[in-house]
């Protein structure tokens, strides 16, 4: 132990060594220069003081390296620095990291430790706990909509397009190319959607299906006075009101007859009655599409049905139902735009009075060109 002695007059004469001729006997350690057992005065105004040496600055400590030294007044001790443990005289980092301190993932280094978090969080405030990171709020590669999870987020897209392989930009999707049912006509693929159009013709109705425009009956079409609209699936036709050639004469709007009293009618149909029907192409076959029925029936006449003409492909038959009707299928599927003009005769004989005469219905059958 050591200590300083310091002296000072505050009132006196300063004698021999600086001290006051005041006696006084000094039992403590004195500095070099005092004799041992040196007799001296001392006034009363005059004040003697001890200063601690700190022995960790002047390095008269004894605390190992990894130890530190820390001065107390009169002494020292040595203590381990804070993230070690002392083991027997030396100072050991203490692994902190075992006692699960951080709750992802702890990085121990010498005298203390960090906490870490994974990919998606990122360390609270006490520098411990990992808190979710909302990386949408912060900026994510999602192209259009961005979703926040626990720890990550999501990428996805609008109606109409798909997530790329990369998982953050999107690519239109053809709808078009999915299916052939989506549009009844024709499927236009467009950024994002499609849409569905129709031919010439047609409307669209309920967004994807095609309804025929029937001209005549919204006068959008270009008939005359003179003439009749006869409308078919995607389109219309104008027919002449009077249709009747010599030696038939014209009765009413779509009847002309063949008077008995003129020679030429001799061998010729009676009357000729004139019908219009549209039917869809590619129609199912076999398919009754027209049935033809006698307006007067006589007493013992017996009627016969036949395709007089116009039927040259075979595209049609008649299958008679009884005396005074008839069926008209059709038996081989056909591809629009087609137009059909088709004499069915009915033949009537009557042997009790030895009469024979036949009447035309003369068809024309429009086919549209879409089965729609």
């Amino acid at each position: 132990m050591v200590y300083i002695w310091d002296a000072q007059q505050l009132d006196g004469t300063i004698g021999e060594y600086g001290i006051p001729t005041r006696s006084l006997q000094v039992s403590t350690p004195l500095p070099p220069f005092f004799p041992p057992s040196q007799t001296f005065d001392v006034c009363s105004a005059f004040c003697v003081s001890r200063v601690d040496v700190d022995e960790c600055e002047y390095d008269l400590h004894d605390c190992q390296p990894s130890q530190q030294c820390i001065n107390t007044i009169g002494s020292f001790h040595c203590q381990c620095p804070e993230g070690y443990r002392k083991i027997g005289t030396e100072c050991v980092d203490i692994d902190e990291c075992r006692y699960r301190y951080c709750q992802h993932r702890c990085v121990n280094s010498p005298g203390s430790f960090t906490c870490q978090c994974e990919s998606g969080f990122q360390l609270a405030s006490n520098n411990r706990s990992c808190v979710d990171v909302n990386e949408c709020e912060m900026g994510a590669p999602c192209k259009q909509r961005c979703f926040n999870t626990y720890g990550t987020f999501i990428c996805r897209c609008n109606q109409g397009y798909e997530l790329d392989h990369n998982g953050f930009t999107c690519k239109d999707v053809d709808e078009c190319s999915y299916s052939n049912y989506l549009c009844q006509y024709q499927c236009v693929n467009e950024p994002g959607h499609f849409s569905c159009i129709c031919p010439q013709g047609y409307n669209l109705v309920s967004t994807r299906l095609c309804q025929d425009i029937n001209e005549c009956e919204t006068d959008s079409h270009q008939c005359t006075e003179s003439q009749n609209c006869v409308n078919f699936h995607g389109g219309y036709r104008c027919v002449e009101k009077k249709l009747c050639q010599e030696p038939y004469i014209h009765v009413s709007e779509n009847r002309c007859l063949c008077p008995t009293t003129n020679p030429l009618c001799h061998d010729k149909p009676s009357s000729v009655i004139y019908r219009y029907m549209s039917i869809l192409a590619d129609r199912p076959v076999p398919s009754d599409i027209f049935q033809i029925q006698a307006t007067t029936f006589y007493p013992g006449a017996y009627n016969t049905f036949q395709i007089r003409s116009g039927n040259e492909d075979g595209e049609f038959y008649i299958r008679q139902i009884s005396n005074i009707s008839a069926m008209l299928v059709l038996s081989r599927a056909v591809v629009g735009p087609r137009e059909f003009v088709l004499d069915l005769e009915m033949v009537t004989v009557n042997n009790l009075m030895s009469y024979q005469a036949s009447s035309v219905l003369r068809l024309t059958v429009f086919v549209g060109a879409h089965p729609f």
